[in-house]
């Protein structure tokens, strides 16, 4: 840390009377010391992250931080106010200020030290010891880790705190044993069900992962050993994080998310007390959230669940096979696609609805537009769409690769979906390339790379490597057989005919129903949007976007059908759920038919998958047609034979009702047991207490 602090840099008499005045006066430390090359620009970033949260900590501590482009080096300015500053904090002034710069790609081992030196400041006797230090070197080897609070004590010729804190560059080292430490206290909260302490576990998090993320997290360490019980953090920073052992999470009595930022991989504590609240109530009262969490457990509260995870977070357990971690990586890539393909499918269908289907041979908006010509709207909404449909490749690619790498597979994978574009591979080059992008920056990631360059790996050396070898095998080795196989199914779609045709619209019908919205059903969708997403599609390719999507809202339609008829057999949940049904299902929403298919599976699905089987056929058969890729029965104007395709619709919808009607009165009866226990006989299915039993 020496090279980060030095006497330049310390300030014991800051005569700046706002937090402004004194974030400036540090800063001009550094930019006279080359570590900042634009003060105002880096100002303009301090002043930027003060918005988002107050750095005033109680206990009289200002951490003004940031991280910059305007600055060369990870660099710690120190300032000693007389009459205090206020940054914000419930206690009033501050009157230790520490100003971190980060630059924009700072290497873990420098940001590993930073955040260390946040969780010293947790520490009375090493902020003690800055008190009072008599000289600005002192000060600067206090925060170096070169000479400890209790040499500095004894240099003044005071008495040592009993609590002697350790150097900063100690605690980095030590940081990760911290949970073990209070993993192993003792006390008297043990839970008397288990004979064991109570175990928590917690996250900390803040926007630039430096400061208030570490201090969080010694706080809460501390608080645990006091209150004995087991608390071990995961920190989300900027150097990075490792999840916790999933054996540890399992084990946990309750959860304290002390965070300003997304919890990444939240799914995994689901199901259990939790705490959720700012970073800074994790350094300022962590006693009180140890209380808060104990107090829901003893209550039983828990979470019901948590938001699907984001596709940084889809890595996983470290047990889960490599078929998993591919799926995961493909659904990653098609959840972004599928806005562009809605947005620009239904551009290019509203313009084709407004001005024929000539109006994909119009010139270019920017030189021929009159704004009172349909035709010109028409034109606008088409080649809004085209671009939107532009994208679709490269986004496959760059968020698959972002699945595997995260943010530094973004580059290489949108540089290879947009040479898979370009060579017409298609989508089969979007997969091919997103993977190849994700494994590349794997391979890089796993190098031993010299410190000197650790900086810039993330924002030059990671993009420019990776994109070039991703460029190369897309040009030159891979892309043109993949080009090859996207024509040779492109011909054989265009190709397909009479019975060919019907199957595949069963086919495709039967996927669109097996697991409404999962894995499988998105693979059906992926295949018909890929072949609409041309500016020119097949009528081969309209046919199967057509008999996608009718299938697809067969089974919401089915449901809230059922209830609606039968509405007996079905619980009073289940007949609200209906009503809500009808909407998903005409919106061509499958998930609407989720919460009847959780509850009796083996009845639901099956008669959902006959129907949308029946419904893809008909469909083809119909030679029903469909330009856009979403929109349910809102764009039945843009369909070709409409009144046809919706009694494929129709067909389907009554199939499925009458099969999971038929299913549900077959399966046996509950008993009904009255107050003194003893067995009545079966329940007549008008009872409005008896609940579906599922298979």
């Amino acid at each position: 840390m020496s090279d980060m602090i030095t006497a330049d840099l310390v300030d014991l008499d800051l005569s700046a009377d706002t937090k402004e005045a004194a974030a400036r006066a540090l800063a001009e430390r550094m930019a006279a010391l080359g570590r900042v090359t634009d003060l105002e620009g880096f100002l303009a970033d301090v002043a930027a992250r003060e918005a988002q949260m107050p750095t005033g900590l109680d206990g009289g501590i200002g951490i003004p931080h940031c991280r910059s482009a305007h600055v060369t080096e990870p660099t710690l300015a120190f300032g000693r106010s007389a009459a205090g500053i206020d940054f914000g904090a419930a206690d009033g002034p501050a009157d230790l200020v520490f100003l971190i710069a980060a630059p924009a790609g700072a290497d873990d081992a420098h940001l590993t030290i930073l955040s260390a030196l946040a969780r010293q400041l947790m520490n009375g006797a090493f902020t003690d010891a800055l008190r009072s230090a008599d000289d600005a070197a002192t000060a600067a080897a206090l925060i170096r880790g070169d000479e400890t609070p209790a040499e500095a004590a004894a240099a003044g010729g005071a008495d040592a705190s009993p609590n002697t804190a350790a150097t900063p560059a100690a605690a980095s080292a030590g940081a990760a044993a911290a949970p073990t430490a209070a993993s192993e206290a003792q006390g008297a909260d043990a839970d008397p069900a288990a004979g064991r302490p109570f175990r928590i576990v917690a996250v900390t998090s803040c926007p630039t992962g430096i400061a208030h993320t570490y201090m969080a997290a010694e706080s809460l360490e501390n608080a645990g050993r006091e209150a004995g019980v087991e608390l071990v953090v995961e920190t989300q920073g900027s150097a990075g994080f490792t999840r916790l052992d999933p054996e540890v999470v399992a084990a946990a009595d309750g959860v304290i998310f002390a965070h300003d930022v997304p919890v990444r991989d939240k799914d995994r504590f689901a199901g259990k007390p939790t705490v959720d609240v700012g970073v800074k109530a994790g350094i300022n009262r962590p006693a009180e959230l140890i209380g808060e969490v104990r107090e829901r457990a003893a209550r039983g509260e828990v979470t019901s669940g948590a938001a699907p995870s984001t596709p940084v977070e889809r890595a996983g357990d470290a047990s889960e096979g490599y078929g998993t971690k591919l799926r995961k990586w493909l659904m990653s890539g098609v959840s972004y696609m599928v806005p562009f393909v809605a947005a620009g499918g239904l551009l290019i269908a509203l313009g084709f609805a407004i001005g024929g289907y000539e109006i994909k041979s119009a010139p270019s908006v920017m030189t021929h537009f009159v704004w009172t010509q349909s035709d010109s709207w028409a034109a606008l909404l088409f080649q809004i769409g085209g671009v939107a449909f532009g994208f679709l490749v490269p986004v496959l690619a760059g968020y698959i690769a972002y699945g595997m790498a995260d943010r530094p597979g973004l580059v290489p994978g949108f540089v290879g979906g947009m040479i898979a574009s370009t060579i017409n591979a298609g989508f089969l080059g979007g997969l091919v390339a997103g993977l190849l992008a994700g494994g590349v920056v794997l391979a890089i990631q796993k190098v031993r790379i010299p410190a000197a360059v650790r900086g810039i790996m993330p924002v030059v050396v990671i993009p420019l490597i990776s994109s070039a070898i991703v460029g190369f095998l897309m040009f030159v080795v891979v892309g043109k057989p993949i080009a090859s196989a996207q024509k040779g199914m492109t011909d054989w779609l265009n190709g397909l005919s009479g019975s060919n045709a019907v199957l595949l619209g069963a086919l495709l019908g039967l996927m669109m129903c097996f697991d409404l919205g999962g894995p499988v059903n998105k693979v059906a969708y992926t295949f018909a949007t890929a072949g609409i997403a041309v500016s020119n599609p097949s009528d081969s390719a309209m046919k199967i976007m057509a008999a996608v999507m009718a299938a697809g809202m067969v089974p919401p339609l089915a449901m809230a059908l059922a209830t609606t008829v039968r509405g007996r057999l079905f619980t009073a949940t289940e007949r609200e759920n209906g009503k809500a049904a009808w909407v998903l299902g005409a919106s061509f929403i499958s998930e609407g038919a989720i919460p009847f298919a959780a509850a009796d599976p083996l009845r639901v699905i099956p008669s959902s998958m006959v129907g949308g089987a029946l419904t893809g056929a008909l469909s083809m058969t119909f030679g029903a047609t469909l330009r856009a890729p979403h929109g349910g029965i809102f764009v039945v104007p843009l369909i070709g034979n409409p009144f046809l395709y919706l009694i494929a619709i129709a067909a389907g919808v009554c199939v499925s009702t009458a099969l999971v009607v038929v299913l549900k009165s077959l399966r046996k009866p509950v008993p009904r047991t009255p107050a003194d226990g003893s067995a009545t006989g079966p329940a007549t299915p008008a009872k409005e207490t008896q609940q579906p039993v599922a298979a």
